[in-house]
């Protein structure tokens, strides 16, 4: 047999083992929708609280708002998701990692808040833009892609548009938006379970 014969028989079973590993992924996170329905309700929540309370507390509650959606996240994805993903899963790690990647971010989140607490809210969405885009990788949608883009490019035109006032309209569209997203990646993830039984 010839080498790239060779190779291409050798590479098919490493694909399917990849391709089982990207939908064990998708199914046990039922595509990311547990997440996106938690931080949706955090920051919707917020949002109100950005009306009723002044700006630098409610600014605090959206930077760690985090702290109340992961758990509510867990439990959502535990009852949604379709198995759990097991520990030979080769993307397991990488998936934990883009998982608690923002975290990283707090340092900046905390500058930020110093200088303008009024700024926050743009900066949770372009941090929660950046976070999500490698999403779009491993759940193979583009559908985090769109949701990259629109958190970032969103947020930066409703503060153009609206300066100061734009504090509550972001945090309002982070959450229709997480919201939305959350049912066309729950849609795609219960499509690629279904094509892999």
């Amino acid at each position: 047999m010839s080498d790239s014969i060779q190779s291409s028989v050798r590479v098919k079973p490493a694909q399917n083992e990849f391709a089982a590993a990207f939908a064990e992924v998708s199914a046990s996170s039922v595509g990311g929708a547990p997440f996106l329905i938690a931080y949706g309700i955090t920051f919707a929540f917020t949002a109100v609280l950005s009306y009723l309370l002044p700006r630098e507390i409610t600014a605090l509650v959206a930077m760690f708002q985090g702290a109340a959606a992961l758990p509510v996240a867990f439990w959502l994805e535990r009852r949604m998701g379709h198995g759990r993903m097991s520990a030979e899963n080769p993307l397991k790690s990488l998936s934990g990692q883009l998982a608690v990647s923002q975290a990283l971010a707090i340092p900046l989140l905390i500058v930020a808040y110093s200088v303008e607490p009024g700024l926050i809210p743009l900066s949770l969405a372009s941090l929660g833009g950046m976070h999500l885009l490698p999403y779009a990788w491993l759940h193979r949608t583009k559908i985090y892609i769109f949701l990259a883009v629109v958190l970032a490019v969103g947020a930066l035109g409703l503060q153009f548009m609206f300066g100061a006032a734009a504090f509550h309209y972001i945090l309002f569209g982070i959450a229709v938006t997480y919201g939305l997203t959350a049912v066309l990646v729950y849609g795609h993830a219960r499509r690629l379970f279904v094509a892999q039984i």
